[in-house]
């Protein structure tokens, strides 16, 4: 089969497409015939080796697909380890979600993983609460798109985007923010703590989203509330933040929440609840995913530097 193989970690240029790769083995699991694969965030810290999860080469990266099984369902699947860039790949049957006519392949691939993420933070992790603020860092991205529109039904009492451009705060409010500002130039936390309790009308903020890191989380930190949270999903910018003093967690009652969708999959239900709700939404029109780009499978490396380069917005997409 054809795919993308890495026998080496390191930037996008690792990504080789080959003819002749060995199909995955499917005992017990699904086998899914490709037609798209997603690509995200995290498959660029998979090829270099910096995900949360050890990787082991030789590594077909990728962990969303959409296809058709043997039984001719039409499908979108999460995949345990990778195997994503690839002509066929195969899925635990509990991670495996029939699709709606109506929802298209692109929409399917951001819910199943960036969605289910952007749900898990607000309700498991944040628990947001009717009316509470919530900032949406990198608003315009994969996540981002989502988790603005779902803190907007979730009945968040005002949304707060961050995006560098004026075209990505623009779609930000597009999707329902209330305001959209740029934090990303601020390389002091003060000044990013001072942006967003401006952007809530000088009041500390409930809930943050936060995937960047460096002094965009320590910002975001010093910016709650009383009883705020910060639910911590990745560090983009490869920068850590300053290590967190529990003392001042305590004199404010705030908190910082770790996640990794990880740890859904291994609890009762794993994600079908969430896909449940959020397929419901996208087919009612309640939820739209924002298409980032299409790329031919052999492009996935320019797909990797274009989402490494922090241009992109919304779901880019693999067509295999």
């Amino acid at each position: 089969m054809r795919g993308i193989q890495i026998t080496e970690f390191g930037g996008p240029e690792v990504l080789t497409l080959h003819d002749d790769l060995p199909e995955p083995a499917t005992d017990g699991l699904v086998r899914v015939a490709v037609t798209s694969a997603g690509v995200n965030f995290a498959d660029t810290h998979q090829a270099e080796d910096s995900y949360l999860a050890p990787q082991t080469l030789p590594l077909v990266p990728g962990a969303e697909v959409v296809g058709r099984t043997d039984d001719g369902r039409r499908v979108v699947a999460l995949l345990a380890g990778g195997g994503g860039y690839a002509e066929v790949a195969a899925a635990h049957p509990s991670v495996v979600f029939d699709l709606p006519d109506a929802v298209d392949d692109a929409t399917a691939l951001a819910l199943v993983l960036q969605g289910t993420t952007a749900w898990h933070l607000l309700r498991t992790s944040a628990r947001l609460a009717a009316g509470e603020s919530v900032v949406v860092h990198a608003a315009a991205g994969g996540v981002g798109t989502i988790a603005v529109q779902l803190a907007r039904t979730f009945g968040a009492g005002r949304v707060i985007a961050t995006a560098s451009t004026p075209e990505k705060r623009q779609l930000a409010l597009d999707l329902g923010a209330d305001v959209a500002v740029d934090v990303s130039g601020l390389d002091d936390a003060a000044a990013v703590r001072d942006a967003l309790r401006e952007a809530n009308g000088g009041r500390g903020v409930d809930v943050v989203l936060e995937m960047t890191g460096g002094p965009v989380f320590d910002g975001s930190l010093a910016a709650l509330a009383p009883f705020g949270r910060v639910a911590v999903f990745g560090m983009a910018g490869r920068v850590p933040p300053a290590p967190v003093q529990v003392p001042s967690l305590m004199a404010r009652s705030t908190s910082v929440v770790g996640f990794w969708l990880v740890h859904v999959l291994r609890r009762h239900g794993g994600l079908r609840p969430a896909m449940e709700e959020l397929l419901a939404l996208a087919a009612s029109g309640g939820l739209r995913a924002v298409a980032g780009g299409d790329y031919p499978l052999a492009e996935a490396a320019r797909a990797h530097r274009d989402i490494r380069s922090r241009g992109t917005v919304g779901k880019l997409v693999l067509r295999v």
